[in-house]
């Protein structure tokens, strides 16, 4: 991509309104001294003692941050929380970030805020290295007067959007955001604006997704189509392509470090290769950082494979900020894509 046409493209941004129908959780990380650790005198287990504590939005909240170091002038959080601790300190977060209105961004005392909790060793002159996780979920179903918000709220943002991203994070379905009610009423509205941006993500597969802009890895492809085995990657463009053409939108499939696979709607097929290693990563947040620039970009009106280069090039961002679900700035693509332009 040309300095011109990344400038083109960029420039835009600040002129977008984006919407994030999703699963907003909390990413809390206890930094945890190791010379500091002790052993409990009651049990007789080892403490670990927490030295810092501090929190971001993740899962659809960590592709809000990817749109916030972006520049999106307007981003619309159509999600919820509990009335509870996490969900205090997740509302504070998102309030803080440049463009983020919490108009559609709703409490409720039924729900426990979604919440991963992080342990990290952070020992001086390394890599911080997380531990197990904690997480707090909801395992009963979304209250009805919660669906109908999230419903309202998607009629009423359709027309001031210029694109949606659905992010399904939940593992039992119906607990979440993004219930089968929500997928319908997002499959009504978005038969008013088909040209709409709309781009769909989901932990447990889009199979019962409304025909969108499809972006998954090869894996939950696999499941998609109900291989039995790992596709290979004349497969995955070949089970890629059919899904394009019988939704009549375009499709993205991650490939970890084999890049990208792009097939749009028309069945023209692209593949971007991820960019090299730099040394130690992190894989955390990549792929939030790719459904995040793929959006922005197409939005932009970037050609598909403009916006597969971009995507890659904030992964390759990402993955490389450790101890923590990173973002990648329009400041930092502009960089990563001036050292790729030298080394041709």
């Amino acid at each position: 991509m040309s300095p011109n046409r990344f400038r083109e493209i960029t420039s835009r941004y600040s002129g977008l309104t984006v919407a994030v129908v999703g699963d907003v959780c909390l990413d809390r990380y206890l930094e945890i001294d190791p010379g500091k650790q002790e052993r409990s005198i009651e049990t007789g287990l080892a403490v670990h003692n927490v030295v810092n504590v501090r929190s971001s939005p993740g899962a659809a909240g960590t592709v809000i941050n990817n749109l916030c170091a972006l520049g999106i002038k307007r981003i619309y959080p159509v999600s919820f929380c509990g009335d509870d601790g996490e969900g205090f300190e997740l509302r504070r977060d998102l309030e803080s970030k440049p463009g983020v209105s919490l108009h559609y961004f709703h409490v409720s005392p039924d729900r426990r805020t979604f919440t991963y909790t992080k342990p990290l060793l952070v020992t001086p002159g390394k890599s911080p290295r997380e531990l197990n996780r904690f997480d707090l979920k909801n395992w009963i179903r979304t209250p009805t007067e919660l669906e109908n918000k999230i419903v309202d709220a998607i009629a009423q943002i359709s027309d001031e959007i210029d694109a949606m991203i659905v992010l399904d994070q939940v593992d039992r379905p119906g607990t979440g955001v993004v219930t089968a009610r929500v997928l319908n009423a997002l499959a009504k509205q978005l038969a008013k604006v088909p040209k709409k941006i709309v781009l769909a993500d989901s932990r447990r597969g889009l199979r019962d997704f409304p025909p969108l802009i499809y972006k998954m890895n090869r894996a939950e492809l696999a499941k998609h189509t109900k291989a039995r085995r790992q596709l290979r990657a004349g497969q995955v463009r070949a089970a890629a392509s059919a899904l394009a053409q019988k939704n009549k939108r375009d499709v993205f499939v991650t490939l970890a470090a084999g890049g990208i696979i792009g097939v749009s709607a028309q069945g023209d097929v692209e593949h971007v290769r991820a960019l090299p290693v730099r040394g130690e990563i992190d894989i955390v947040g990549a792929g939030d950082a790719v459904t995040a620039n793929l959006v922005t970009a197409l939005a932009a009106g970037a050609q598909m494979r403009e916006a597969m280069e971009l995507a890659m090039a904030a992964a390759s961002i990402v993955i490389h900020k450790l101890g923590t679900t990173g973002t990648a700035s329009v400041a930092e693509l502009r960089k990563m894509l001036l050292l790729l332009e030298r080394a041709v």
